[in-house]
């Protein structure tokens, strides 16, 4: 086994115009990996937006069916981008934590 640690495949905060999920191979440390971290900042930030206006939305009577259902589609929307998230960062904390287990093994740990 080489030095050199595998690097994971990164599932990006975004699809491709046919829907499709797009990985990038990277270090962590490039323009589009700083791209896709600012990305997710974003869709974390108004995923929490959209729980504050929920609350308020469902303590509000006034709240109307089709006001309710745009609000329950932007919600489903970040969902959606938060799963990704977590998927994308799951998956590249198992592969570390992976490529740590190997390096203990090769140094008789």
């Amino acid at each position: 086994m080489t030095d050199h640690a595998i690097t994971p495949a990164r599932l990006l905060p975004w699809t491709s115009a046919e829907g499709k999920s797009c990985y990038l191979l990277t270090d962590g440390s490039g323009r589009l990996s700083r791209a896709a971290d600012a990305i997710e900042s974003v869709q974390l930030c108004m995923a929490d937006d959209l729980l504050d206006h929920a609350t308020d939305m469902l303590g509000d009577e006034r709240a109307t069916t089709g006001q309710l259902r745009f609000l329950l589609t932007r919600m489903s929307e970040a969902l959606t981008d938060v799963r990704r998230i977590a998927e994308s960062r799951g998956a590249r904390l198992l592969a570390y934590a992976d490529a740590g287990d190997d390096t203990r093994e090769d140094k008789g740990h």
